[in-house]
């Protein structure tokens, strides 16, 4: 037997704001610039990515991404003020929590 967890964070209606995969994904629109971008390193569809970061929006009830449209360079995304505030707290939420889990783990059945 081993234990597993896992965590998300939800808003008051019930909706899931973030979770470690979505936490992913911002990360890497983010780093790659794009959400498309970010959905083909996840190996993910575009399409996925999109809907996925809209119902996050929806259930934070503000934007965490910021798009271009075109330009020189094709146009692009970025996280909102809002967006990197709330991955440092979900960060800092989760941390240890694997660690913790283990040792309650441990207590309660003894491996």
């Amino acid at each position: 037997m081993k234990a597993r967890y896992n965590i998300w964070i939800e808003g008051a209606g019930g909706g899931i704001i973030l979770s470690p995969w979505r936490a992913r994904l911002l990360e890497a629109v983010q780093r790659e610039g794009s959400i498309s971008a970010a959905a083909e390193a996840l190996k993910l569809p575009s399409r996925r990515a999109w809907e996925k970061l809209k119902e996050m929006e929806v259930n934070f009830g503000e934007p965490l991404v910021e798009t271009e449209v075109g330009g020189p360079h094709g146009g692009g995304a970025h996280l909102t003020d809002s967006a990197r505030d709330l991955m440092d707290r979900f960060r800092t939420f989760e941390a240890g929590l694997g660690t913790e889990i283990e040792a309650r783990y441990k207590r309660a059945f003894g491996k």
